[in-house]
């Protein structure tokens, strides 16, 4: 009898499916001025990268113009059609190229400021009154109050205009990255090091940042990475080195033997002849002035470490693109102790006070950028930084040129495939420690700010777009709703089905990330994703798969293509992180004021938002654009240059007062405290 009613059951499912099939409403067209950053990251397939015809790893050929496979899938799930309006712009211009002709586009791609602002004014829809219709975004957000708190646009209403993007959640984003090699080639062994040739090291200007008497206690990971112990740096025992070798004339030699005495006496032979783990290891406990002193080594030993008579030390992705050159300023918040270098919002943190605090209005941060500068005089940062003329550093790696810099693990590590050879290894090397005021009175300890969170773009819907047709409303909020689901998440990071490794039954095969099990990627994926991307994951999922071009991007497609130097570097970070040796933001509002992480937006009413974007200085004179110009680049660079800027305490006085830094914060604070009453009552 059951077999009968499920028979019967199944056959009035295929009746209604055939019904339904037969009188298929038409697809509601949505058309969309959504992208990532260029041509290449849209969602239909640009001329540069089909070509007259291009074969991916699920069999099938797409052209110039043909909807990259993810928004197939996406078309056919929602019953919509796509229709392509994306100038392959950055998510600023391309809201701004659109913003007096929104009628034209459905959904847009804009940053969270542009378009919370533009919703507050009425022309993107507040996703907040629709959530009903969003029962998995809705979850997303219950689940993480934090999120709601960082996309809430106005606190009166609790208004929403954008949908958020997450490169990964809650987890380090850059890392320092070093030639582990060339650290383990000077500083380790028995006895003194010895080499053919050597270059002088060069006259000291930059000074000591450490203590150079008494001791500090650091917590670091054993080198077995099972547990936390304390160790010292023992300054009444070894002196600073820093200190140390400004007193003395030095050739590469001398410096790389002081180097390895300090190591000796300063941590009481802690790493044995194995010294490169003060750098490298799972324990490592390096800071500013011993890396001062170890890139001081690696200059003046060109001949020892690639065969010629130049080496450079600290560099930049790209040295000539300011949106490269800005993770120099960011990296020097991570060795002096400095906040909102790397903030999810412009320059802002929140202090122990509970008060948001700007970088570029802090003596500290100028200070910090007079150090880098000093380094930079002494020749440690890449000659192609100083001067943008000189060669690009897209080639530093293959060509054993560079030593260091501070980027993304996976896009970088993949070096050791595509350029390095046999024996040589660049790695994800621990975050320094530096002095931190967690605290009235600081904190050495290791911290960094590049803490994932939600992103400063995002996609909205143009009100005057929809122009009040609900079918498109829904296929928008649908579409938006899809991808925070499930489903809809791994569609998103890794691609359709086609692009996934199988079981026989047709279930994933999967691995476990963070605690969850996530999709294996399908061996044609791999291949081919070092085919047309030499293995990296964001350029091939963009340019190729449509994926991550927005919404909960996992790591778990990027971890899969990882170097497995790069998996041996990011495995020790996590490691630290895990065990608590390397602290960072909360996504939360935390008891210590100073652990919360800014929202990516804050929830400024329209009349501050005018105030803020008059003070064109501040956005036009720190900018992370790749034709941009940031005065922090160019402090390092150049040291102080700009009239009213000729010192710390000038550069952060001239923000305040000359760029109209003081009303910029003044509006910021006003929407926090704003937000923080919020999110009190939203916990409640």
């Amino acid at each position: 009898m059951k077999r009968i009613v499920s028979l019967l059951m199944a056959l009035a499912m295929m009746a209604t499916l055939f019904v339904s099939t037969a009188v298929a409403e038409e697809p509601v067209v949505l058309r969309m001025a959504t992208g990532y950053n260029s041509a290449k990251t849209g969602m239909f397939f640009s001329a540069d990268v089909a070509g007259e015809g291009i074969t991916l790893a699920d069999g099938k050929t797409y052209h110039t113009g043909d909807l990259k496979p993810t928004w197939v899938v996406v078309e056919e799930l929602l019953n919509v059609k796509f229709e392509d309006k994306y100038q392959g712009n950055s998510a600023t211009k391309e809201f701004d190229f659109w913003k007096e002709r929104l009628e034209e586009v459905d959904m847009i791609s804009g940053t969270a400021a542009k378009l919370s602002e533009n919703g507050e004014a009425g022309d993107i829809v507040n996703l907040a009154e629709h959530l009903d219709k969003m029962p998995n975004f809705k979850a997303y957000l219950e689940q993480s109050p934090i999120v709601r708190l960082s996309i809430t646009g106005n606190t009166d209403t609790g208004a929403i205009y954008f949908s958020p993007y997450f490169d990964g959640v809650n987890d380090i984003e850059r890392m320092p990255l070093m030639r582990v090699d060339w650290v383990q080639k000077l500083l380790d062994g028995e006895g003194a090091f010895a080499a053919d040739a050597s270059n002088k090291v060069a006259a000291a200007v930059y000074q000591p940042y450490m203590p150079t008497a008494g001791k500090v206690e650091i917590d670091v990971v054993n080198l077995e990475g099972t547990a936390v112990e304390k160790i010292a740096k023992d300054y009444d025992a070894a002196g600073n080195i820093v200190a140390k070798m400004n007193a003395a004339e030095l050739d590469g030699v001398a410096a790389v033997n002081m180097l390895r005495e300090y190591i000796d006496k300063a941590y009481n032979g802690y790493y044995g002849t194995q010294r490169s783990n003060l750098f490298v290891g799972q324990n490592a406990a390096w800071d500013v002035d011993e890396l001062v002193a170890l890139l001081r080594c690696v200059v003046a030993n060109p001949q020892t470490l690639n065969g010629t008579d130049s080496v450079q030390g600290l560099f930049s992705r790209e040295d000539d693109n300011n949106q490269r050159r800005v993770d120099m300023f960011r990296f020097a918040g991570v060795l002096f102790g400095v906040r909102g270098l790397e903030s999810r919002q412009d320059f802002l943190y929140v202090d122990t006070d509970g008060m948001l605090h700007d970088a570029r209005q802090e003596v500290a941060a100028y200070e910090a950028m007079e150090r880098m500068n000093a380094m930079a005089q002494e020749g440690l940062i890449s000659k192609s930084f100083l001067d943008t003329s000189k060669e690009s550093t897209k080639t530093m790696l293959e060509n054993d040129l560079g030593f260091m810099h501070y980027d993304y693990n996976q896009t970088q590590t993949v070096y050791n495939e595509t350029a390095l050879q046999d024996g040589e290894k660049y790695m994800a090397v621990m975050v320094p420690v530096a002095k931190w005021y967690d605290t009235e009175e600081g904190t050495y300890m290791r911290f960094t700010e590049s803490w994932r969170s939600v992103k400063t773009d995002g996609w909205g819907i143009s009100v005057k777009g929809i122009a009040g047709d609900e079918a498109k409303l829904n296929k928008a909020l649908a579409l938006i709703d899809y991808a925070f689901s499930e489903e809809g998440q791994i569609l998103m990071s890794y691609g359709p089905d086609a692009f996934i490794k199988k079981n026989d039954d047709g279930s994933y095969v999967t691995f476990n990330f963070n605690g969850k099990e996530m999709p294996v990627i399908a061996d044609a994926t791999y291949a081919e994703l070092w085919e047309k991307a030499s293995g990296n994951y964001t350029n091939y999922a963009r340019q190729f798969l449509g994926s991550t071009l927005s919404f909960a991007k996992s790591q778990a497609f990027e971890y899969q293509c990882t170097h497995n130097v790069g998996k041996e570097g990011a495995g020790k970070l996590s490691v630290a992180i895990g065990l608590g040796t390397i602290k960072h933001p909360e996504l939360a509002v935390t008891e210590n004021p100073w652990y919360t992480s800014v929202p990516t937006v804050l929830p400024n009413t329209k009349a501050e938002t005018d105030e803020i974007n008059a003070l064109t200085d501040l956005t036009q004179k720190y900018n992370a654009a790749k034709g941009g110009q940031n005065y922090f680049v160019d402090q390092i660079a150049n040291g102080y240059t700009v009239e009213g800027m000729l010192s710390a305490e000038e550069s952060a006085k001239y923000v305040e007062d000359t760029m109209g830094g003081f009303t910029y914060l003044l509006n910021k604070q006003d929407a926090w405290d704003r937000l923080i009453v919020y999110y009190e009552n939203l916990a409640k």
